[in-house]
């Protein structure tokens, strides 16, 4: 997750933006660099590598000045080397951005045709040159961001630094987070409130959609229709944690809000977006020797696996054995030395997926892992790692992580069909365009927040629920059932639709809602079936699909969640948020303590 602070200051910024910048150190990234202006000229300095490398060349080459802004980078879009790294300028602008620019090769393409030239591989300079060619037609610089915020696609969050402008700066936020700060005759931008914490305790966080113009003398913020609007400001306390909930009630809440964020730096670290290849560097595999997979995980981990299974099986014509770990340490399974055993875990310390890995190393299989912490006993002993970058998960109810495990497998599967020749250049370009767009897609699943939260209230009054789902909608549905089970302590079950009729609809009346999970993909159809047997028996359904299938379902449903209509692989990202938000809204209502539930630890460490 890439790392931004801009400062409007009263005295001399760069050893500040460098602070807080070490403050956004946690996120993860490859690169960094600040930019300030010196007697009102732009002049930036950068660093490949650690924030050490940026301070060495700052007591070399000193950078004065009183505002300016900062840049932790995670390369998405060109390698992670100098040339690359924020902030990049034009000779009217500076501009640093965490996120993804969806159509930035259209806009590239346009404004090389009018003259600009580009020194970099990055999305993020087609910004620049964009809000650039604005203030070259005579727009002032909050003209010229207001009209060329609406032409980006993608999730980004922005901050600009105007040549000749020593008071202003400008902020941008589209899925992933900034707040601003206040302080005394000073205003502070960053990507959280932790990087602001040594300035400022006075924070307000920008909603989804908003701009902002600081000055010295305060912010002006702006929603998403050019309306000037005000947000509250609230009282930091991140000098005092790690991380914070931000402007979201639990760390839950705002664990699920930073997927678009997290699931795309996951993303880029295995697929080059510009190419629409495989990162081959990446994978440490080579999955053209395998003739079997084994993968072994727990709880939550255990579902996503059960998910890519079907991607490994389908995409790679790759065979999958799958065990929850703590099962397949004691099975004492044959296992061929031409198999890969992978192991998925959050904390890399889960005791049982260890013990797991440990008995395949002694059978002389290679060893991978899915880990979200690169230095955890699992990735150590790990021959390959596949890191997830979700950040820290705070919240017991693991949510980021979940889709993250889900976006690692998702490229690794389309490397495995690449290297197996399950599929060809152009079916590889398809999947991974089409991975490339979940994080937009999740962006929007997001704002049906308050749909589902109404729904959630008629779900804290029952005590029993049933997830449905086909495909790799029933790892979901089994996703689902633990999540409400987890936090809310409300019993629930995730079973194969089709396995209904075989013991769970017995289960069915009128008190037990059913939550099917139904997008309306080849499958629909027979899903669609096992609703109606729900409804016959005066079954209260929820239905979670798209447009066309909530046109198409043909029963009367307690509510339907109608998703965007989104391609087929990365369906179980995009659906895992429904199920994740029906959780978390139905425990809230309930009073529960939905970050740390009773019982439950983060990672399991023991037996």
């Amino acid at each position: 997750m890439c790392g931004i602070i801009g400062i409007i200051g009263n005295d001399q910024v760069a050893p500040r933006l460098v602070d807080a910048l070490k403050r956004l150190e946690y996120r993860g990234y490859d690169s960094a660099g600040i930019a300030t202006l010196q007697d009102g000229k732009l002049d930036r300095r950068r660093a490949e590598g650690k924030l050490v490398n940026l301070e060495n060349r700052l007591a070399r080459e000193p950078l004065p000045g009183v505002i300016g802004i900062g840049h932790t980078r995670w390369a998405t879009h060109g390698r992670p080397v100098e040339r690359n790294a924020h902030p990049h300028i034009t000779n009217r602008l500076a501009v640093v951005h965490n996120g993804i620019i969806e159509n930035f090769a259209e806009l590239r393409a346009m404004l090389e045709a009018e003259g600009c030239r580009f020194e970099t591989e990055t999305d993020t300079e087609a910004v620049a040159h964009l809000v650039t060619r604005a203030l070259e037609k005579g727009k002032t610089p909050v003209e010229a961001v207001r009209d060329s915020l609406p032409l980006l696609k993608g999730a980004f969050a922005l901050a600009f630094l105007f040549d000749g402008d020593e008071e202003l700066l400008i902020g941008a936020r589209q899925g992933p987070p900034l707040a601003i700060g206040y302080g005394n005759g000073e205003m502070f931008l960053g990507s959280d409130a932790i990087a602001l914490a040594p300035f400022t305790d006075q924070i307000v966080y920008l909603e989804d959609g908003d701009w902002v113009v600081l000055t010295r003398k305060g912010a002006t913020i702006y929603d998403e229709n050019n309306n000037r609007v005000e947000r509250p400001v609230q009282k930091s306390q991140s000098a005092n944690f790690l991380v914070s909930k931000g402007n979201h009630r639990h760390f839950m809440q705002k664990e699920m809000f930073e997927q678009p964020e997290v699931i795309s730096h996951t993303l880029s670290n295995y697929l080059d977006f510009t190419m629409g290849t495989v990162r081959e560097e990446a994978i440490g595999v080579d999955f053209s020797t395998i003739d079997r997979l084994t993968i072994t995980a727990c709880g939550t981990a255990f579902y996503a696996a059960s998910v890519a299974r079907y991607w490994f099986e389908q995409i790679a014509r790759l065979p999958v054995d799958i065990d929850i770990a703590s099962e397949f340490r004691y099975r004492e399974m044959p296992l061929s030395k031409n198999s890969l055993a992978l192991f998925v875990s959050q904390s890399g310390e889960t005791a049982d997926t260890l013990a797991s890995l440990r008995y395949c190393k002694a059978q002389g299989l290679k060893i991978a892992s899915v880990v979200n912490v690169t230095g955890s006993t699992i990735a150590r002993e790990s021959d390959a790692i596949f890191p997830t970058l979700a950040g820290p998960e705070i919240g017991v109810a693991s949510t980021k992580a979940f889709t993250c495990q889900l976006s690692a497998m998702a490229a690794l599967a389309i490397a495995a069909g690449k290297a197996r020749g399950t599929i060809d250049a152009r079916q590889e370009q398809q999947l991974v365009r089409a991975l490339s767009e979940a994080p937009r897609y999740i962006n929007q699943v997001l704002k049906l927040e308050n749909q589902i939260e109404a729904i959630c209230q008629h779900l804290a009054k029952v005590k029993h629920v049933l997830y449905l789902g086909r495909g790799t909608s029933y790892p979901l549905a089994m996703e689902g059932a633990l999540k409400l089970k987890e936090i809310s302590y409300i019993h629930a079950e995730g079973y194969a639709a089709g396995e209904l009729k075989h013991g769970p609809i017995a289960l069915i009346d009128e008190t037990m809602p059913v939550i099917v999970i139904a997008p309306s993909d080849r499958l629909y159809d027979k899903t669609v079936s096992n609703m109606q047997e729900v409804a016959a028996r005066g079954g209260r359904v929820i239905l979670i699909t798209d447009r066309k299938g909530a046109e198409g379902a043909r029963i009367d449903t307690m509510a339907t969640i109608v998703l965007p209509d989104v391609p087929e692989l990365i369906t179980p990202l995009v659906y895992a948020l429904p199920i994740q938000m029906l959780a978390y809204h139905t425990a809230v209502t309930m009073g529960t303590d939905v970050d740390q539930p009773r019982n439950l630890a983060k990672s399991v460490t023991v037996e």
